[in-house]
């Protein structure tokens, strides 16, 4: 009988979440990654966590600080993870409270070369090879390295791997220095963007393959010098809803015989340079879509945009917004 109670009691520990802690400034990899004795960096805890075997929630909780990545980090866990027991990269301090600000958010920046050959070379931070994945509170960089080309922090490569959530986080590129070819790269079903801030990437978000069902919400872009969205060739429903998509190059790239269904609603997309447009590989350039199939609602326009940027010691909790009466996005949405 004693045996039986310690074997249950086992196995329903197993399944309760697990919680792994990161801290760039106190922590060592060779600590045990629990709050008062947290790993150093992110690798050594997403190697941590793919390893646990049992069920349950897993979450890495990142601490302030710069977490450098000098390789892609593979979402790729023995557990079996579901729609209610998520794996969970996130800051600790969540922009939820009234005392958070930008400064408390971990910071992912890369320095690898190319790191994948998919499709063509590259490099990535984040690959998420999994399902039912959250991303949330984190600031995104761009790649240092003089011999990267493409960098895409975050990438989904699988287009059978479905739910992909990444929410309030920053995606901010330096063209000259430090560029982001696209925020987000990912193939597969139901993925969000949600209450996220792309800020001068060459691309923010690129769904292409098998993206049924995928939301992006309450999010700005600002300043992409090719597009703010890549969608790919099949007509499938999606939300687009509560958006500012504002200063860039183009709006939208996708097939030259585009046709969505699904509706681009509730936002604002203006003073862009372009509209939809088809990418030529004759020319090597996107080509604007005179007339697109696409459908609109409730779309507005700003004469003039503002874009709240940093003019002093400390970020605010703005930091990046574009202030709106009728459309609430970004990462605080303040009442």
């Amino acid at each position: 009988m004693k045996y039986r109670f310690f074997l249950l009691l086992l196995l329903s520990s197993l399944a309760f979440s697990q919680e792994i802690y990161v801290d760039p400034l106190l922590g060592k990899d060779l600590n045990t990654g629990s709050k008062t004795a947290p790993y150093q960096s992110l690798k050594r805890a997403v190697t941590a966590a793919n390893s646990l075997t049992g069920s349950g929630a897993i979450r890495i909780k990142l601490f302030p600080g710069l977490y450098t990545l000098s390789d892609k980090v593979s979402i790729n866990p023995v557990r079996i993870m579901t729609d209610t027991t998520r794996y969970f990269i996130e800051a600790v301090y969540l922009p939820n409270t009234e005392s958070w600000t930008p400064d408390q958010m971990p910071i992912i920046q890369s320095t690898s070369s190319n790191n994948s050959k998919t499709q063509f070379n590259h490099a990535t931070g984040l690959l998420i090879a999994t399902n039912h994945v959250t991303i949330q509170g984190l600031k995104f960089l761009g790649n240092a390295n003089p011999n990267v080309q493409y960098y895409y922090p975050i990438t989904k490569e699988d287009s059978s791997l479905e739910d992909l959530h990444i929410s309030q986080c920053y995606f901010i590129g330096a063209k000259e220095s430090a560029p982001i070819q696209g925020g987000v790269w990912a193939h597969g079903p139901k993925n969000t963007i949600a209450n996220c801030i792309f800020y001068e990437c060459r691309n923010a978000v690129l769904f292409f393959n098998n993206v049924a069902g995928f939301t992006i919400k309450n999010s700005i872009v600002y300043g992409a010098y090719e597009s703010a969205f890549w969608f790919g060739p099949d007509d499938v429903k999606f939300t687009f809803v509560n958006n500012i998509i504002i200063r860039n190059s183009n709006f939208l790239v996708g097939p030259e015989n585009l046709v969505y269904s699904s509706y681009f609603s509730n936002s604002i997309i203006s003073e862009n340079e372009a509209f939809v447009g088809y990418w030529s590989r004759s020319d090597q350039k996107v080509v604007a879509i005179k007339k697109p199939n696409i459908k609109l609602r409730n779309i507005e326009k700003l004469e003039k945009s503002k874009i709240i940027e940093n003019n002093a010691v400390l970020f605010g909790r703005q930091h990046l917004h574009i202030p709106s009466d009728k459309v609430k996005a970004g990462i605080i949405i303040e009442n």
